[in-house]
């Protein structure tokens, strides 16, 4: 019995990772960011992303493994590159984590109208329970990603559907002060981790049908549809309720947009497709980040209790310290500030694999060197924008890296 994932289920699961999280959770920010050229920040960072799924997907065919970025650099001699980096991406899968769970404990709790305490609860119980079953052994569903984002998708564009008959331009700029175009490029950088969830492919390279193949169709056609999706979204929603309503209540944008819509019909729609995606993005991102820590700690880079299974087979160490600092950042952190911090590590680490792929001289290389730059270039204009805004979460961001890259070699000496 063929168990490999074939082109369907494997395109499913990376547009489930994208999705699960992404739009239900950026739309808001971006359009405070961005107003009327929201659409163009999501075209700006999906092009990005397609150029940076090219490039994975080529070093993955090349070196025949799975692994990722943290793989990429140790194949050509950075070993310690490579470690730090690792370390810096677990930080953001562990914001993306906490970013999902805001996520569904807002759009959950929207339904109550009850005070602010409810959703970090519901943020904490729906970590703490995914972290329960990964530490069981049941972390994986795969199987049911593929079912549900076909559900996701269809919510999402309907809702977009709707609000495209609704032909409402002035609707982008209502209640806000005009954005110039250029704003655009701040968004896409500041919303990048809408698009992060492609990769998690790139660890699963052994389980793929045909992987040469399957891998890279599967990813570009993943990140083509997201595009789409987030673009048609992005301006339905906003010509549905106006700008001003999404930034209001950014951390809810699209069920204020789902019940505009249709009532509160509408609103449970979105609600349980808000629940369903950040819950199986919670799911997908602890079991594959968790394996992600085991990987590098077999390889001398983290301590080694990270590499330890329990009775169920699974490194519950991993899951463990993934799961309470994720949990802690949803109930300390706030939106917009998990959202940009994760995106810059995201952007840093797609440069990185963007500028690996120019060097091992992969199909198409000239364009990964395109994608480096680009990379490059958003992470300064996203810099320069929240050390403006917020020179607190940027002064804690250059402290955490600080700490990774000079503390880690004194980590790894008492291992």
């Amino acid at each position: 019995m063929n168990t490999k994932m074939s082109l369907n289920a494997a395109w499913s699961i990376a547009v489930g990772g994208m999705v699960g999280g992404g739009i239900f959770s950026v739309l808001g920010v971006v359009v405070e960011t961005a107003g009327a050229w929201a659409w163009l920040s999501f075209l700006v960072a999906g092009v990005i992303a397609l150029i940076s799924a090219h490039a994975y997907s080529q070093l993955s065919i090349k070196h025949r493994e799975a692994g990722g970025a943290f793989l990429y650099l140790r194949q050509i001699g950075q070993h310690g590159p490579a470690g730090a980096l690792s370390w810096l991406l677990i930080l953001g899968y562990i914001l993306t984590i906490s970013v999902y769970a805001f996520t569904f404990g807002e759009y959950v709790a929207h339904v109550f109208h009850t005070g602010s305490w409810l959703p970090r609860l519901l943020s904490l119980l729906v970590i703490g329970g995914f972290t329960v079953l990964s530490l069981r052994g049941v972390g994986d569903i795969s199987r049911v990603e593929i079912v549900t984002v076909y559900g996701k998708l269809l919510v999402l564009v309907g809702l977009a559907a709707v609000g495209l008959l609704h032909w409402s331009p002035q609707a982008l700029t209502a209640g806000i002060a005009p954005r110039p175009w250029s704003a655009a490029l701040i968004g896409a950088a500041t919303i990048f981790m809408a698009y992060e969830g492609f990769q998690l492919l790139s660890y699963d390279y052994h389980d793929l049908e045909r992987p040469e193949v399957t891998l890279p169709w599967a990813t570009i056609l993943a990140v083509l549809s997201v595009i789409a999706v987030y673009i048609v979204v992005a301006l339905g929603a906003t010509m549905l309720v106006g700008a001003s309503a999404l930034i209001e209540h950014k951390e809810v944008a699209l069920a204020v947009a789902g019940q505009k819509a249709l009532g509160t019909t509408g609103l449970v729609l979105v609600t349980v497709a808000a629940a369903f995606s950040t819950g199986s993005a919670i799911n997908a991102t602890l079991f594959s980040s968790s394996r992600l820590m085991e990987s590098v700690s077999d390889r001398e880079e983290l301590p080694h209790h990270f590499s330890k299974r329990n009775a169920a087979r699974v490194p519950h160490y991993a899951i463990l310290f993934i799961g309470v600092s994720a949990g802690v950042l949803a109930l300390l952190g706030d939106l917009t500030s998990l959202v940009e911090v994760a995106s810059l590590i995201f952007l840093l680490t797609f440069g990185v694999v963007n500028f690996i792929a120019f060097l091992e001289k992969v199909p198409g290389r000239l364009l990964c060197l395109a994608g480096a730059l680009s990379c490059a270039i958003a992470i300064v204009v996203a810099g320069i924008a929240q050390l403006q805004q917020s020179p607190l979460v940027m002064a804690g961001m250059a402290v955490a890296v600080a700490a990774i890259f000079i503390g880690r070699p004194w980590i790894m000496r008492k291992r």
